[in-house]
């Protein structure tokens, strides 16, 4: 066992048992590698990392390499989910140098953490043009030993590079021509064949699809609606959808959605949920309903913890094979299923006799399949004569059969830690799920995590914790931390009306605009100013698989400015989009969760307020009637009593002076500086906010 059997991340103890001398990220490591002159060897993986696991069991667990790199290295292991502040600057780093990113990430660092050599995985030995291990610890070895200056000044050069600023302000505001170009980039990259914005590999991005939903509400453009509906649907139908087991894979290898990475995050479950409620409110569209219940079905049974909380993620091996848990081959379906049965669930989710992987994803998954829709249940109707409602009766019987023998498989690995701003991203999916559906089970899940979180992962000073595992918090949140979960608890403010979530989120935005924001340019640091600073302190606004702590914080500082009356926090959210407007204007497209904020910001927008009984059928029927509208630019409060009353008017002093009647339910709208007389029924309410 080396260093990090005391260590709680389940991918570190993955690594306790290595040859290789590893040491957690610490001074402990530094000194060591100081006094005994030797550079550092950095390793950034997750629990569910495929390629991770292919480097480990080829390198890490081989005795003759992990000698060598204990003689030339002092190695360090970092899990990029407990510090995503070391992999954000690594990550950088690898980018600049090689031109592309991802895990396992290698870096080779001076004892200073000053970094002069990266790379993603490398094989044990060099083959097909790719270096291995064993020959790359030897060149570094040479290197450190030979031409030491060299070494030091490209570590000072791209030190100095990755402190230069990466944001700069061009002068104005973004508007409705940065809408416009960023749809345009979009449509370039669009696949009208398969949906989805880039060739393979394919990622779901669920950001760019909410922002194309409001762009086509903005200028009526059903284009961008169409490139919303069939990415969607083009992943619901393939194989980076569970078609057994419900959720949604990593992202595809293939440009068609066939054959994916089978890993599952939490992340992706909440922001694909999410997207697709908005489409299902959009549309009316019953299948993106459809979607949005199948990745939350699946985290509710697979990924709920006993605390409250949600997991992380699961493996996408088992038995050391790739995908293993989830394919199938055509006899085992058959001794599962019925003649009838297995015939319609064969041609449904077009398994073949010899497998559709016809290049499989090792020589141990030859014959095997992938589940994907081949068929909906109404072709197959009309090419059976089988009716269409008793057929899908049957595929849906078939399906939970086989689950049920999936379930006695080994199942992959799930990384049970808890991490903050993966669960705010949860809760703010569940609440919207909630709202859109009308499914109360979703509120539980959520005021549940929401639960957890308020009370087992706050720091005495009001701050949150980035971590727990095992029983321990660790780890001060970083910004991801604090905008997901404000998302979140102002999605569940609207979806209960409990002011103590709004409190809440005011409360964590107030102590992160102390301890992150910064106030000379705009904008938030990705670390507190408590916090480690690794070589230097990074600011952002990149959305990626997932989207930027600055996108979403503006977003959130829009919604608390509405719900409040605080002009001073769309100030703020201005000041974002100020300090990092070239980027956003020359790029639009990378930025699509923040041009949610802009759309926003730009308006119109809406704030409603109703008063009313609790227990009033009008009051909880204009209710029910708002939430089935797409208004994502809309801010709803019910105040359902003078208690409440008493508690918002401390919160938004604006609301005082809108009164109660008993026994009636009364709508205030305000639109920009605008408030408009107050209505009494839905009709003359939605009259208002179609002006």
């Amino acid at each position: 066992m080396n260093r990090l059997s005391n260590e709680k991340s389940p991918y570190l103890l993955q690594h306790a048992q290595n040859p290789v001398d590893w040491y957690p990220w610490g001074e402990e490591a530094f000194a060591k590698a100081r006094n005994e002159d030797k550079p550092l060897f950095l390793s950034i993986g997750y629990s569910t990392c495929h390629w991770c696991h292919v480097m480990a069991h080829e390198s890490f667990e081989d005795e003759e390499t992990a000698k060598r790199m204990n003689e030339v290295f002092i190695n360090i292991k970092v899990d990029r989910e407990e510090r995503p502040d070391i992999d954000g600057i690594y990550m950088s780093v690898c980018q600049g140098l090689t031109g592309s990113g991802g895990w396992p990430l290698t870096i080779i660092m001076t004892p200073d953490k000053k970094p002069f050599f990266a790379g993603t995985y490398f094989p044990r030995k060099t083959a097909h043009g790719i270096l291995g291990m064993n020959d790359l610890i030897d060149k570094i070895e040479d290197l450190w030993k030979n031409e030491r200056d060299g070494i030091i000044e490209s570590a000072e050069n791209i030190t100095n590079w990755l402190g230069q600023k990466r944001y700069t302000s061009s002068g104005k505001n973004p508007g409705t021509d940065t809408l416009k170009k960023a749809f345009k980039e979009l449509d370039s990259r669009y696949d009208s064949k398969n949906g989805g914005f880039s060739p393979a590999p394919k990622f779901p991005t669920p950001h760019q699809l909410t922002f194309l939903l409001r762009y086509y509400r903005r200028f009526k453009d059903t284009y961008a609606l169409d490139m919303v509906e069939k990415t969607l649907n083009a992943m619901f139908h393939g194989g980076i959808h569970d078609h057994v087991g419900s959720g949604f894979h990593r992202y595809s290898t293939d440009a068609k959605w066939f054959v994916p990475h089978f890993e599952k995050m939490l992340y992706d479950q909440a922001l694909i949920a999410f997207a697709a409620t908005e489409t299902f409110l959009a549309t009316g569209k019953t299948i993106f309903a459809d979607i949005a219940n199948d990745a939350l079905t699946y985290v509710i049974r697979d990924l709920h913890s006993d605390t409250g909380a949600f997991f992380s993620a699961e493996d996408a091996d088992s038995e050391g094979v790739e995908g293993k848990f989830y394919l199938w081959c055509e006899p085992e379906i058959r001794e599962v299923l019925n003649e009838e049965e297995a015939g319609l669930w064969i041609k449904a989710y077009g398994i073949e006799t010899k497998g559709n992987l016809r290049d499989g994803i090792s020589d141990k998954t030859l014959n095997m399949n992938i589940p994907f829709l081949k068929k909906s249940s109404k072709e197959l109707s009309v090419e059976t004569g089988i009716d269409e409602e008793v057929l899908r009766n049957i595929l849906e019987a078939s399906t939970k059969k086989l689950l049920a023998v999936r379930g006695k498989r080994t199942h992959p690995q799930r990384d049970e830690k808890i991490l903050t701003d993966m669960n705010g991203l949860m809760i703010a999916a569940l609440a919207k799920g909630a709202r859109g559906f009308d499914n109360p089970a979703y509120v539980h899940y959520a005021e549940k995590a929401a639960a957890f979180i308020l009370g087992q992962m706050r720091i005495d000073d009001g701050g949150l914790f980035h971590r727990y595992c095992d029983g321990q918090t660790a780890i001060p949140g970083f910004l991801d931390d604090y905008a997901f979960f404000i998302w979140g608890l102002i999605e569940l403010y609207e979806t209960t009306f409990d002011v103590k979530y709004l409190e809440a989120a005011i409360s964590l935005n107030s102590y992160m605009t102390e301890h992150f924001h910064d106030n000379e340019a705009g904008g938030f640091f990705f670390t507190s100013d408590m916090q480690e600073e690794v070589l230097v302190r990074k600011k952002d606004l990149y959305d990626g698989a997932i989207p930027s702590g600055n996108s979403v914080a503006a977003l959130n500082l829009i919604r608390l400015s509405k719900l409040t009356g605080n002009p001073g926090l769309e100030d703020m959210a201005s000041k974002i989009a100020e300090a990092f407007s070239q980027q956003i204007m020359e790029n639009p497209s990378a930025f699509t969760q923040f041009l949610a904020a802009l759309d926003f910001m730009i308006g119109p927008s809406h704030e409603i307020v109703i008063t009313g009984d609790d227990d009033s059928d009008d009051a909880s029927e204009m209710i029910r009637a708002l939430r089935r509208l797409y208004m994502p630019n809309t801010s709803i409060m019910f105040i359902p009593g003078d208690d409440c009353l008493d508690k918002i008017k401390k919160i938004a002093p604006f609301v005082s002076d809108m009164k109660m009647q008993p026994s009636m339910t009364i709508a205030y709208v305000c639109s920009g500086s605008t408030c408009l007389s107050p209505v009494y029924d839905m009709e003359s309410l939605k009259a208002l906010l179609e002006q």
